[in-house]
């Protein structure tokens, strides 16, 4: 971030008057509905919640949660700005659970190497594009990527959204600790660092990171792909000797179209998920930030970084079939400890890479984790009045306890989760480019209302069109629970 620093600092904190003006928190008039809390116990409550939190803002706590970030509230924007927009994204996805996503096109699908690795850039290229067009509204309106929401849904449908963006953000973090529980569990010796383990430090060092918010999460990501950009380099150069660049994908031609329609449509999910919190992240620039630098070095962050991911994962994965050792690492611990065996003609260096790339995946983590604290506290007025770092602390709880019972299931969780979840992501896409295009092409939006229940739209056209669009998801889906009428047409397997 290019702010000055004294600048910057006070408007995360929100310690002084002008840099905070009255929001709806803090003005219970501006709150749009008639909703009190005349008990005492609660605002006592409430009074010391917030007491803790102007305790911890002289730590450099950011206090802000989902208030509006007005313009005169903004910072600076110079190159320094531009560049870390391309390095926000490229560091959040130079990551090892890409790696192991792209293993997923010859492991699963029984995909050649040249349609694993096509198939995976045509996905994220696909997926990427709404992610950068939905982060230039975070200048544009300064508001939270799901505030945004509620001018295309509506109060109270938006609120669905918020609940399934908050299953997308928790379950990337999880499988993210899953990853580098594997890794750090395969370069051990004889793997005595339990998987647990591995899956704890992750997490802890995440919540230490987006406790104290945007500043720090700037600043880490900002360098966080250096080493990792080092280390997959040197996986690229020692594991590609076993990559299988000529075996043919496996299947009749019509399964084999259903396999690489499958697996475009999770590298595209995986990618397009990002779209639910991508305005967060460039709040602090100004309105006046011309939009399409914006949008060009996030789509370039992203490509580049999927790009490199998953085509090296996609190798790995080829691998399987000529190597014994390569079979051997995936099939009895898996992704993570295929990962590892690709540096092991590097011996201990190689352990000491794998551990780099095992603790990459903290800068994969923290958006999420930051995010679903923001996305909390738009499920109610109560959860607005708590503040984002207990947010952030359940978040963290939640998706901690949910990986160490799924550790041992993290080809299942990739392969139902992350194309489970792009379905909405695109519907929602959808509706909001519609909303702009067609309904508010002439007379805007107007970012104050942003807390006002009564003069943002009900929502019941939205939630109709969002229902339908799940309808077509159904018809269309296939996955290893349940393959829809459509997905069936198409090979032994389905298409998704």
């Amino acid at each position: 971030m290019s702010a000055p620093p004294l600048e910057l600092g006070a408007v995360e904190k929100g310690q002084t008057t002008s840099m905070r003006p009255r929001n709806a928190v803090d003005d219970p008039q501006s709150r749009g509905d008639d909703m009190t809390y005349s008990a005492a116990p609660s605002r006592t409550f409430g009074q010391k919640i917030k007491k803790f939190e102007q305790q911890l803002v002289a730590y450099n706590l950011e206090a802000r949660g989902i208030q509006r970030v007005e313009p005169h509230e903004t910072h600076a924007v110079t190159w320094k700005s531009y560049v870390q927009t391309f390095l926000l994204w490229f560091s959040i996805n130079l990551a090892a659970n890409n790696i192991t996503l792209g293993m997923l096109g010859p492991a699963v699908y029984a995909l050649s190497f040249k349609d694993s690795s096509l198939c995976a850039v045509f996905g994220c290229l696909v997926g990427s594009i709404p992610v950068a067009y939905i982060a230039t509204w975070g200048p544009v309106s300064g508001n939270r990527t799901l505030i945004f929401a509620r001018y295309t849904m509506g109060w109270w449908p938006s609120k669905l959204i918020v609940l399934l963006n908050l299953i997308v953000l928790l379950g990337y973090a999880l499988i993210d600790c899953v990853v580098a529980g594997q890794i750090l569990s395969a370069v051990s010796p004889n793997g005595s660092m339990s998987v647990v383990v591995g899956i704890i430090i992750v997490a802890v060092i995440t919540w230490g990171v987006t406790t104290f918010g945007i500043q720090v999460f700037h600043y880490y990501e900002r360098y966080a792909f250096l080493p990792q950009l080092i280390v997959t380099s040197i996986l690229y150069g020692v594991s590609s000797p076993n990559f299988d660049l000529t075996t043919p994908s496996t299947g009749d031609p019509r399964t084999i179209i259903g396999n690489r329609i499958s697996f475009f449509s999770i590298c595209l999910s995986a990618a397009i998920t990002y779209a639910g919190a991508s305005a967060d992240y460039f709040v602090y620039y100004p309105p006046t930030t011309p939009l399409l630098p914006i949008f060009t070095l996030s789509l370039l962050g992203l490509l580049l970084s999927f790009t490199f991911t998953l085509v090296l994962g996609a190798g790995l994965a080829s691998a399987i079939t000529l190597a014994p050792s390569y079979a051997t690492a995936y099939s009895d611990s898996g992704p993570g400890a295929l990962l590892v065996q690709g540096f092991t003609p590097l011996h201990t260096f190689g352990k000491f890479c794998a551990v780099v790339v095992a603790l990459g995946l903290i800068a994969n983590t923290i958006p999420p984790t930051y995010s679903s604290g923001v996305d909390f506290q738009m499920l109610g007025r109560r959860a607005e009045k708590v503040p984002r770092f207990i947010w952030n602390t359940v978040g963290v709880v939640i998706y901690t306890v949910c990986a160490l019972a799924g550790r041992n299931s993290l080809s299942e969780i990739f392969t139902n989760f992350l194309a489970l979840m792009g379905y909405w992501v695109a519907i929602w896409i959808a509706l909001t480019v519609e909303e702009q295009v067609v309904f508010r092409r002439r007379r805007g939006y107007d970012w104050e209302v942003w807390n006002k229940r009564e003069k943002l739209p009900i929502g019941i056209a939205a939630l109709i069109a969002f229902l339908v669009g799940w309808v077509g998801a159904i018809l269309c889906m296939a996955q290893v629970w349940y393959i829809g009428p459509i997905a069936r047409e198409v090979g032994e397997f389905g298409a998704d």
